[in-house]
């Protein structure tokens, strides 16, 4: 047992400094760089604000890194200026602090990266108000902070840049796989009304999931703005964030056939011609999904996948067959018009 235990944790270690190493090895030699460039550029003591800047920015997500460079910039010039006005209006109390922080919150909301909110500026002003020099505080944090940004900015996206590509190649697999599964789930519990209601619960979370795929591949297409060193994977990316965003769009079809499956497992035989027949619509669905994801021609497939569903029709033409069919109309309809 030790030594299974021994293997597994050396496994672990290896596989996440083989994952991870690459980005502390970016925030290290990005932050030893801004720390002797700030000291060049005439900083009077030790430059720390200038590797905040890395520090706090260079991240494992390859498609937020520069993003949030400037967003962390755009912070702290707020939070600063916002800090050094309100000590010039009010000493430091309990007043002070709860409006400062209110402004410094509410400013947060819109200066942030995409919908996310921004937490530096509230604490950069409320570094301001708890330094007993908070102008020259002030200062220094704005210029040396600004620097590390520039150098990140500068070389972040020459040392190991993150590969939007192969993180989109991944995420696309996994976007199939997840769709297929979540199919596959409502037809395995057609006809038992337990398992169909908690099957049902756990695929309208699952397509929620998938359906924020639609924003990764959005952001992976403006990552490719700040990373000159992929630019011959641009053309593949847009692709396959255009794929990924119509595939996650079509995940609400998953939920809606398990809407429907949890509606008519309660049916009985009704429901019987439908686990014969579409767990082979499944399959094709699924190989439809996977080579639109793949960039191959999903033709085949999804063409297959409707000449099944077209002999379910004429096999079993209860309404109940119609609303089993649908999802999957709907969605090969959305893959492949």
């Amino acid at each position: 047992m030790d030594r299974v235990t021994a293997s597994a944790v050396r496994a672990r270690v290896v596989r996440q400094v083989r994952e991870q190493g690459p980005v502390a090895a970016r925030v290290l030699v990005v932050a030893a760089v801004a720390w002797q460039v700030t000291l060049w550029a005439g900083a009077r003591h030790p430059p720390v604000y200038a590797v905040f800047a890395p520090l706090m920015a260079l991240r494992s997500d390859p498609f937020t890194s520069m993003t949030a460079v400037l967003m962390r910039i755009l912070g702290v010039l707020a939070g600063v200026a916002l800090g050094l006005s309100l000590v010039t209006l009010l000493s430091p109390s309990f007043a002070a602090l709860v409006v400062l922080l209110a402004l410094a919150l509410f400013l947060g909301l819109f200066v942030g990266p995409g919908n996310a909110f921004n937490p530096q500026i509230g604490l950069s002003s409320l570094l301001v108000l708890s330094n007993p020099t908070p102008d020259a505080y002030g200062l220094a944090r704005v210029w040396e902070t600004a620097m590390g940004g520039l150098v990140t900015i500068v070389l972040a996206p020459l040392l190991w840049p993150p590969n939007p590509r192969r993180e989109l190649e991944s995420l696309a697999r996994d976007c199939a796989e997840r769709l297929t599964a979540a199919l596959a789930a409502s037809v395995t519990v057609l006809g038992d009304p337990a398992a169909a209601r908690a099957n049902r619960v756990l695929v309208e979370a699952e397509a929620e999931r998938l359906a924020a795929f639609r924003d990764r591949a959005a952001e992976a297409q403006r990552a490719m703005r700040f990373n000159p060193l992929r630019r011959r994977d641009r053309g593949r990316v847009a692709e396959l964030a255009g794929h990924l965003a119509v595939v996650a769009g079509s995940a609400q079809y998953a939920a809606l056939l398990a809407v429907e499956a949890d509606a008519l497992s309660g049916r009985g035989a009704a429901v019987s011609p439908g686990r014969t027949a579409l767990p082979s619509v499944v399959d094709a669905t699924g190989r439809t999904v996977s080579a639109l994801l793949a960039g191959a021609d999903p033709a085949g497939p999804a063409d297959e996948a409707r000449r099944l569903l077209d002999a379910y029709r004429r096999a079993d033409p209860q309404p109940t067959a119609v609303a089993l069919r649908r999802p999957f109309l709907k969605l090969l309809d959305t893959c492949v018009p």
